[in-house]
């Protein structure tokens, strides 16, 4: 790791863990010494970052040279709060990591008004069935999409009967007890929405639908309602 990527780690930990943080957890998180912390907390505060704090007490930052400050009503703040909270509770692993990562960054950067309405908001959101098991990787998945490129998918149905597809990845649906991917399956010629824990492979193809994905999320939708589904 550079040191440029481990000031970019401190300071992503300075946002997140309670404070103050000890440098001897800062060390262990990243796997340096104490004493390269005690430099790398000098770097930050020559940067402009406003870190409080010394060796033997911990440290806590003040204000995010990184982040831009912002103002948000009581409204919209509560709206960004529940939403990640939720995406937190719903997404798969990476996106509910992101979510926490995000609200920190948010914290970080708010003025000391704005940032105590939001450590006690009373808005929450809460997944009361299990989290589905996702055996996929995710953020793959997310990228064919991005990219527009079919990927290849090793599917379980509800009766137990596995098959394989070739999809154009076209949604992520986030329901409470399942993630849905809709596509545009080739094998079927039709539109379809797979449960996503009970894909067991998904590879990406070297077959580009580019620039179909809007149009067909389009015809996707109108499809979906046609059947009674919103």
């Amino acid at each position: 790791m550079s040191r440029s990527e481990r000031l970019l780690q401190l300071m992503q930990l300075l946002r997140t863990l309670p404070a103050p943080v000890l440098a001897r957890d800062l060390a262990a998180e990243l796997g340096v010494s104490r004493r390269s912390i005690y430099r790398d907390i000098g770097s930050l505060r020559a940067q402009g970052a406003v870190i409080d704090g010394e060796a033997g007490y911990g440290f806590t930052i003040v204000e995010d040279p990184a982040l831009p400050p912002m103002m948000f009503s009581p409204d919209e703040m509560e709206a960004l709060i529940l939403g990640l909270r939720e995406v937190d509770e719903i997404g798969d692993p990476v996106l509910a990591s992101a979510a926490r990562n995000a609200l920190s960054k948010l914290r970080a950067c708010l003025p000391d008004r704005i940032r105590q309405q939001m450590e006690h908001s009373f808005l929450h959101a809460k997944r009361f069935a299990p989290r589905p098991v996702i055996t996929i990787d995710m953020p793959a998945l997310r990228q064919a999409m991005r990219d527009e490129i079919a990927v290849d998918i090793t599917y379980t149905d509800k009766f137990n009967a596995p098959s394989q597809r070739r999809i154009l990845p076209l949604s992520i649906i986030y329901m409470e007890s399942a993630l849905v991917l809709t596509a545009w399956c080739k094998s079927r010629q039709d539109f379809r929405a797979f449960r996503i824990d009970r894909i067991s492979q998904c590879t990406k193809s070297d077959e580009s639908f580019r620039p179909r994905r809007v149009p067909l999320m389009r015809e996707s939708q109108n499809y979906y309602r046609a059947k009674g589904l919103k």
